[in-house]
């Protein structure tokens, strides 16, 4: 968990402004949920790892006794917890307020969320979520919409070039079952699969036999993974789709998967590539996840800046009755990490350097008639003119102007701080 200086937290606002100005302008809407949600909701076995990482709340009036008898038990402790991302909220969110809300709901969701992770590079224990999700809408356009608002998104804050990932959770299972998996080894055999770029095709038969899978299923699974192939250009489509696939792979999902294409090929325009990359091994972790599931990915770094996927069986756990939903995520602080905002040309930032003898009316009279043109602070002038002047520009400051006593309002000379 991190403190944000001024100046940085004036470039984390800027990126903000940019993404929820492009996802309201897709026809998204703003909600808050509250930070904090019922213990078994956020330990209901459908937030993965997660889970296990998530910082519980002490129920009120007990003792130390009473905490010493529970040790063992969790649930015995806390009958509340810090939120891990913003998708469980939503889901209850939608079940409790399912009636205000149109048939179809299109959310925005920003907010920190908490985990309990080994701090490091760009993995904090308190971090930024921004995501965009689609309830009440089972057809391609939910995914196609969320792909398309995302890379909207991206673009405006001038990270061009970005692509997705993409699969299908049903592919997963079904490819499984063709090479002969058992039902209850898959959740094993996923977790290996999904490190198939970091330890290689190698790597995960080894790990696969030596978690004790069905033997006969593995030797199909290698085999699958030296096959030969060609290494020509394939645009996203149903033959690049089959062709990643064994035979016969299921009609309706590799049709759904077409239909996500032709739609974000209609949003990207006639002359551009479609920016997606269909995946058979793309697998994410979230053990809710039902369907389609992507990732967001640029060029100019090694790990995801995004992703999400289809949930359609988790509000249905809060509701009653099953609801279609759908939800996309960008990676906040990596995008933090990675891009520099453009700042607002036509707005200034002026430090008011004053002498110590100016009168205080006339202080704030100089600093209202310089607020027309953007932020004004006012600092005294002190013997380190210089390193004044350089910690203001640090802040974010790009102009500065000095005052006497006795100087004229709106005749100040605003000079540049660069």
């Amino acid at each position: 968990m991190r403190d944000i200086l001024p100046a940085d937290k004036a470039r984390r606002e800027r990126l903000l402004a940019v993404i929820r100005e492009r996802y309201l302008a897709h026809g998204f809407d703003e909600i808050e949920t509250p930070v904090v949600e019922e213990y078994d909701r956020l330990h209901a076995g459908i937030g993965g790892d997660n889970e296990k990482l998530s910082y519980n709340i002490l129920r009120r009036g007990l003792d130390a006794e009473a905490i010493r008898a529970g040790a063992d038990d969790p649930a015995a402790l806390s009958d509340l917890g810090l939120r891990y991302d913003l998708t469980v909220p939503l889901a209850r969110f939608y079940a409790s307020n399912r009636g205000q809300l149109p048939a179809v709901f299109r959310a925005i969701q920003i907010g920190p969320v908490w985990r309990a992770e080994r701090p490091q590079k760009g993995r904090y224990r308190q971090f930024v979520q921004c995501d965009i999700d689609i309830m009440g809408d089972d057809s391609a356009r939910a995914e196609a919409e969320l792909i398309v608002a995302s890379l909207d998104a991206l673009a405006a804050l001038g990270l061009e070039g970005a692509s997705v990932r993409i699969n299908d959770r049903r592919v997963l299972d079904w490819m499984l079952d063709a090479f002969g998996f058992a039902a209850d080894e898959r959740p094993g055999v996923l977790i290996t699969i999904d490190k198939l770029d970091k330890i290689g095709p190698d790597g995960i038969v080894a790990e696969l036999r030596e978690r004790g899978a069905t033997a006969s299923a593995v030797e199909a699974f290698d085999a699958y993974l030296r096959r030969p192939q060609t290494m020509e250009y394939n645009p996203y489509g149903e033959a690049q789709i089959r062709k990643a696939l064994p035979e016969n792979a299921p009609d309706e999902i590799v049709a759904h998967l077409v239909g996500i294409g032709e739609a974000v090929a209609a949003g990207a325009g006639s002359d551009a590539e479609i920016p997606l990359v269909f995946d058979p091994f793309l697998v994410r972790g979230m053990g809710y996840y039902t369907g389609t599931i992507f990732e967001l990915a640029h060029p100019s770094v090694s790990y995801s800046l995004g992703g999400g996927g289809r949930y359609d069986g988790m509000i249905g756990r809060f509701l009653g009755q099953q609801i279609p939903a759908v939800g996309f995520s960008l990676g906040f602080e990596r995008l933090a990490d990675l891009l520099e905002p453009q700042s607002d040309a036509g707005a200034q930032a002026i430090v008011l350097v004053h002498d110590a003898d100016v009168p205080l009316a006339e202080l704030i009279a100089h600093k209202t008639a310089l607020m027309e043109h953007g932020r004004v602070r006012l600092e005294r002038r002190v013997k380190n003119f210089k390193g004044l002047l350089d910690r203001s520009a640090a802040d974010g400051y790009t102009a500065f102007a000095t005052v006497s006593a006795g100087a004229a309002v709106g005749a100040l000379e605003i000079k540049p701080l660069a």
